[in-house]
């Protein structure tokens, strides 16, 4: 399952994320998403788990729950089917 993460502080790193996540699953992949110019965060990242039901328990638990001062924004991400990239 891929799931979003969004009101993150701008010091949050992959690392950070997976610890959190990890009590909940088996973490497949972390990207915290960055700004290509400054390489800072964007404040919000994904994670993808093993199962959705590792998943729906992550999201369960940490939807509105506190990191690093701010409180995160968890749920399943959506596809963003026929949207253009920008190049």
């Amino acid at each position: 399952m891929k799931i979003y993460i969004g009101n993150l502080s701008q010091n949050i790193t992959d690392e950070d994320l997976k610890k959190v996540f990890e009590t909940f699953g088996q973490i497949t992949s972390v990207n915290v998403i960055k700004d290509k110019y400054t390489n800072n965060s964007r404040g919000f990242a994904f994670i993808e788990m093993a199962s959705d039901k590792e998943g729906q328990a992550a999201i369960d638990g940490l939807n509105g729950k506190d990191l690093k001062g701010t409180p995160l924004t968890v749920n399943e991400a959506r596809t963003q089917k026929g949207k253009p990239r920008n190049r």
